[in-house]
Formats: structure tokens, sequence, C-alpha cells
């Protein structure tokens, strides 16, 4: 048995496989957000005791021993810790927006440019570095009394193992890294006012760190491996390994990566270089900060329940009856393709003829046009896969296939579980059937009529963004 963790930013996540890749169980918990006035914080006991109950209960479900374990977690944020990996303060998440402000101020005077032609990271307000100079600011007690600001999985990996805090090349990634040395690159410390801070940063595990549980929900001596984080457990999970596949993950973040070889540092400074376990080898990532988050908030504002979706979809044309949505509703902003800090979300075409059907098909439409700006500005020319929450309903996965105009190999199950494993494996040399491991489970092919009115749709998509983008500056 194989159990892979996955400490999202809503649901901690664990799921046992067999040696073939067919998942046994899964266990999950949802884990609260504290969200006031920009500050977006999570409890760092919350998510750990989350952590530990779901294994616990797994070992429950699917007792037998356990041939290794791989981790996984949300990325970016700030989680502030100790020298025994417990929390100094709430950890700031990545839809953190409270240093908004600094990322204005660093568009405006050329760091962030200079930062991504450095890196390959183009920075936003709930990254670490925005995040840590925003606390040295105006927080400094909080960074004298840690040891560490991990991320995620970092913080469980050292509470699970009793191992000194580490990170791993595709976590560190965001913005610290360089990409070519894979070594943090101290100038961007120094740009960013973080030198006296530079201790903080957890050393960068190259490869993956790996070490044995102690008596937390796992049998204690259980071989763990620590990364990578969502996004490449995901497109590892999805099998997308190869330069110009991409992957969609439909999921609280909707996250858009692209296989490649080439490190291009000279376009658009947006989205970033995710480094792999594979030298010379990055997911060119594009994480808008919104996806599925943004239709929960719709389906809660109209008293939708998730299980009406399909037929509401089914009942609305394309178009929703003139009914549009921009679908930035991060209090951060967006991020990519490109960096807003201040972009919100817009509804408009409404009227009193509109339906609960028009707003829910037009914000999945417009999440469904974001997704393919980010593939476009991502390079992506392959196959393209698709996971996360949002497979779940067979109409959104039928509109996403038009809209994107494309096939849609859909992976469901736990996808960033299961690159977990893969990544552990790989790491402690166990052979496993990556292709049986990663099979699609259904492929979505677009509707030819309903693809041509999309094309159209998305160059208006497109128009109003680019008003949207020069209205949200002051």
């Amino acid at each position: 048995m194989y159990v892979g963790i996955d400490v999202g930013t809503s649901m901690v996540k664990a799921a046992a496989f067999d040696d073939t890749g067919r998942e046994l169980a899964v266990q999950a918990r949802p884990v609260d957000l504290t969200i006031r006035g920009g500050f977006v914080e999570q409890d760092m006991e919350e998510v750990y005791a989350a952590v530990v109950a779901v294994l616990s209960e797994l070992s429950a479900a699917v007792p037998g021993p356990v041939e290794l374990a791989g981790l996984t977690g949300q990325g970016d944020g700030v989680w502030l810790v100790d020298d025994e990996g417990r929390p100094v303060r709430a950890a700031a998440s990545w839809m953190d927006g409270r240093a908004h402000e600094l990322v204005d101020q660093w568009l405006a005077d050329g760091t962030f440019e200079t930062v991504f032609r450095r890196t390959g990271s183009a920075m936003f307000p709930g990254c670490p570095g925005p995040l840590l100079a925003w606390l040295d600011r105006y927080e400094p007690a909080s960074l004298d009394s840690a040891t560490a600001a991990l991320y995620c999985k970092d913080m469980v990996f050292q509470r699970l193992t009793g191992e000194r805090a580490t990170t791993d090349v595709s976590d560190a990634s965001m913005p610290f890294l360089d990409p070519r040395t894979r070594t943090y690159d101290n100038r961007v410390v120094e740009l960013l006012g973080l030198t006296h801070r530079r201790r903080l940063l957890a050393p960068v595990s190259d490869p993956v760190a790996t070490a044995r549980t102690r008596d937390a929900g796992l049998p204690p001596g259980t071989p763990i491996a620590n990364g990578p984080y969502d996004l490449p457990a995901c497109a590892l999970g999805a099998g997308v390994t190869a330069p110009g596949d991409g992957l969609l993950i439909v999921g609280t973040c909707l996250a858009s990566l692209v296989g490649t070889t080439d490190l291009d540092l000279t376009g658009e400074p947006a989205g970033l270089y995710i480094s792999t376990d594979r030298a010379g080898y990055w997911l060119r990532a594009m994480p808008a900060m919104v996806g599925t988050a943004a239709l929960d908030w719709v389906l809660s504002t109209t008293g939708v329940r998730h299980d009406e979706v399909d037929a509401l979809l089914a009942a609305t044309p394309p178009g929703a009856n003139g009914v549009r949505v921009l679908p930035y509703f991060a209090p951060s902003g967006e991020r990519a393709p490109f960096v807003e800090p201040r972009l919100r979300a817009e509804l408009t075409g409404v009227c009193l003829e509109s339906t609960r059907g028009d707003l829910i098909r037009a914000t999945c439409e417009g999440i469904g046009f974001a997704a393919r700006h980010c593939l476009e500005a991502a390079g992506l020319t392959g196959s393209l896969a698709v996971c996360g929450g949002g497979t779940r309903s067979p109409a959104w996965m039928r509109l996403l296939a038009d809209v994107l105009g494309r096939p849609l190999r859909v992976v469901e199950g736990e996808v960033g579980a299961r690159g977990a494993v893969l990544a552990a494996a790989a790491r402690y040399g166990v052979a496993l059937d990556t292709a049986a491991w990663t099979e699609p489970t259904a492929v979505v092919e677009p509707d030819a009529a309903r693809a041509a009115y999309y094309a159209k749709a998305y160059q208006d998509h497109l128009s109003r963004l680019t008003e949207a983008r020069s209205r949200s500056h002051p």
C-alpha cells in the first residue's frame, strides 16, 4: 500500500493506493480560512491536526503495511515556525492580499520585472517575498521569533518526522530560486529588502527530502518524501511529463501548467517557472487566483446547490443569455497570466429576466476563458489533462472542452496525492508503472459549433478584461 497526503487550502486529504495505482480509500477533512480586510490566514495547528486525523482514519479503513508515503500541499504563503516546527503565528495564505501595496511599488520601480528576469517568478501579494517584506515592516517580532519561513507541506513534514525543516525546488521556485542553479538568488533577497532575514529561508533539498514518520497517523517508521507541492504533484499524477503537454487544475485555484525545456525569461512577467526533480525541465505555470472558489461564491450567493449545477448548465444556452462574468474574485487581485493586485470580478448583462442558470453558466464560461488565456500564455502545444474538483461536473467539463476548443484528458480522483506517491517512489527507487497510475478516466471532445462560438466570445472576454484592467489602477 502507498499513501499520498495532500494538504490543500480548504481540504486535507489522504489517499491509499495499491501498486497498480488503484485508489483503495480516501479520507478528507476540511480546514478553515480566516478572511478579513484582505488578510487570509490559517491555523497551523488545525491544519496539522487534520493531517493526523485523516491519516489515522485511513489507517483504520485500510489496515496493513505501508510501503511508503508521499507528501504534497498548497504552495506560497508564509508558514512561520520555531525549532520544533510549531507555529509562531497563523499562516499567511497564498490568497492573502495585505502586501498588495508592496507589489504595486515593485511594479512601479522595476523590482518586480528584475526579479522575474532573474528567477522566472512573477510575484503576487500572497507569495513569500511580499509577505515576508510586509511582516518585516509591520510585524517584525514574528520574524524575530521564527526559526524558518516554510511552505505548508514543509511544516507538516517536520511535524510528522521531527526532521529539521527543509523545502524542495518546486516550492522554492517562488520567488527566490534561480531556476538555472537551483539555489537561492541572494540578489533577489536583497532587492526585496530581506537580506537580514535570509536565515529564515529553509535549505533547499534537491532531490526531495526523505525521512521516517513518528507516531502520528501512519505506522512509526514509514518512509516518507516531502514534495513537490500540489501543482507539480498534480502534473506527475496526471502524466504531464513531456514538453508541450499541459494540465489544467480546476480547483480552488485555477492552475495551468505546461511542460518545457525552454527557460525563456524575456516575455511578459507573469506566472512562474516551477523547477522539477528533472534538471533542465520546468513547468511553465500560470496559476490564476480563483477557480472553483469563484463558482462556490456564486452558488452560495444565489442559493444553488452543487448537485444542481449540471442541470442548470444543460438548460442554459452558450452565452448565458447575455450575462458575462470576469472571474477575478480574489482579494489579492490576479497573478496570471498578468499581475493586477487591484483587479476585481465584474458581473454584467444582468436584467430582471436573468436566471440563476444564467449566472452559473456565465461564471463557468468566465473561468473557462481565464483558463484559455493562461494556457495560451504558458505555451500549450500538446495534449491537455484536466483534474481537480471541477471534474466532478460532466456538464462543466463539456463546457470547458468547448471553450478551450480541444479534447480534455480527464483525470479523476486524488491526483495530487497520486503524484506525491509517484515522486516518493522515484526518490526511494521503487518501480511503479506510471502509465497505469496516470491513465485518464475519460476524454471529453469539444463540439465544433460551440467551439467556434466560444472562440469569438473569448475575444470579447479579452476586450472586456483590458477595460477592467485599465479601471483597476488608481
